[in-house]
């Protein structure tokens, strides 16, 4: 081969204009990253070292290798390139200051709304523990992450506690709605740790609708917010704790019975006369109370003390789903916490800090990290479904370790 044949199988441009994410590349390709930036308005104006489309997939990256440094992240990405010869030798790879100011270009929009645009359910038919009566299982849940202690980040996210029982590190709250049977996280809301939780939740409510079941523990539970999801279309299937009123109407043959719950703040007196008209066939005003079944169980397994759960569904036809599947069910709630865990503690890393120093950035980050973890999902899934397994059982931590390795050691040019 003559020397030009060689120069004429060298790449042309930008190195970072080649950077993949290996076997992620598929779940974010070109053409979806060059969508979400017309959109946003991101898309660079001069022709840059470090485009708008490369930084996206950079921002993933750095939520695959979290404790990294960000010049390390970006030698991860474009290390094989170099050493497969597919590129110039003088090469370098850009200072943490150029990348810092590359992500402050790019901001928290395109990242975020890539992750609406990309992250969508992904159980099938088939899926183990992903539907009950045609409905796919959904839950919802509320987390905070650590983030780094800046006067910026301190102001916009605020503190755990207060005086010297105040938390160390500020805290980005973080809303997310995970699909049950895959783990996949699919939608979020980021927010203030002075932002209440069932506040933060609310803004989930565009993300469900009919065809869903979805699933929410008792520290979520408001009247006003039940309703907000139940107005979607979505069937729900919430714990309520004891203090929470419940107008008894008539028991079914599965053991569950009907009832009205209530808006907050109704009278002893109001919400019996309530109960009465609902008892004799009258109408009932829908702000005021809302007709739900309630099913009471207990698992002595997991708690010895006979803990009795109390779990409200707008699923009142009991020969549709008899209250013990129902029951059984609800205990899928768990698989979102799992999730947002190997958010926190696989791919952060245990007691590890979103390191950007001002909020945008952290918000780019844990979308980043929301995006990361949505693929490894993915992968998992279609590595389970033709196989017949739970998705459950497929370690993500083994799944990180492959995409981290092919992530390194992509071969996207040919040298």
């Amino acid at each position: 081969m003559t020397l030009s044949g060689v120069e004429s199988l060298r790449p042309q441009g930008r190195l970072t204009d080649h950077i993949g994410l290996g076997v992620l590349s598929a779940r974010f390709n070109r053409d979806l990253l060059e969508e979400v930036l017309n959109r946003s308005g991101r898309r660079e104006k001069r022709v840059r070292r470090l485009p708008a489309h490369v930084m996206i997939r950079y921002v993933i990256a750095m939520g695959l290798f979290c404790a990294e440094s960000l010049d390390e992240v970006m030698r991860r990405l474009v290390g094989n390139l170099r050493r497969l010869g597919s590129w110039d030798d003088d090469w370098q790879v850009p200072t943490a200051s150029a990348i810092t100011q590359a992500r402050q270009r790019l901001g928290a929009e395109p990242v975020k709304m890539l992750f609406d645009r990309a992250c969508v359910p992904l159980a099938g038919p088939g899926t183990k523990g992903a539907w009950l009566a045609r409905r796919r299982l959904m839950a919802i849940d509320a987390t905070s992450v650590d983030v780094a202690d800046t006067p910026a980040n301190v102001e916009r996210f605020g503190r755990m506690g207060s005086g010297p029982k105040a938390s160390a590190y500020p805290k980005l709250h973080v809303a997310a709605l995970a699909e049950c049977g895959s783990h996949a996280i699919v939608g979020a809301v980021l927010g203030s740790c002075r932002t209440g939780e069932r506040t933060l939740v609310k803004g989930l409510a565009g993300r469900v609708g009919p065809g869903m079941l979805v699933l929410a523990d008792a520290g979520l539970y408001s009247f006003d917010l039940f309703n907000s999801f139940a107005a979607t279309g979505a069937d729900l299937a919430w714990r309520i704790g004891a203090s929470v009123s419940v107008g008894h109407l008539r028991w079914l043959a599965d053991g569950s019975y009907q009832a009205l719950i209530f808006k907050a703040g109704l009278s002893a007196q109001r919400r019996a006369r309530l109960v009465e008209q609902a008892r004799t066939g009258q109408e009932i005003p829908t702000d005021l109370a809302r007709l739900v079944r309630v099913v009471e169980y207990t698992v002595p397994d997991r708690n010895p003390d006979g803990e009795l759960i109390v779990v409200v569904t707008t699923l009142t036809d009991h020969h549709e789903v008899p209250a013990m599947e129902l029951a059984g069910a609800y205990q899928q709630r768990w698989e979102e916490e799992s999730a947002l865990d190997e958010i926190k503690t696989d791919l952060r890393g245990r007691g590890e800090v979103l390191r950007s120093k001002v909020p945008e950035l952290v918000e780019q980050q844990m979308w980043g990290l929301l995006l990361a973890h949505y693929a490894i999902r993915a992968l998992l899934l279609e590595a389970a479904d033709p196989a017949g397994y739970d998705p459950d059982r497929m370690s993500f931590v083994k799944g990180l370790r492959v995409v981290r390795r092919q992530v390194t050691d992509q071969a996207a040019i040919t040298p």
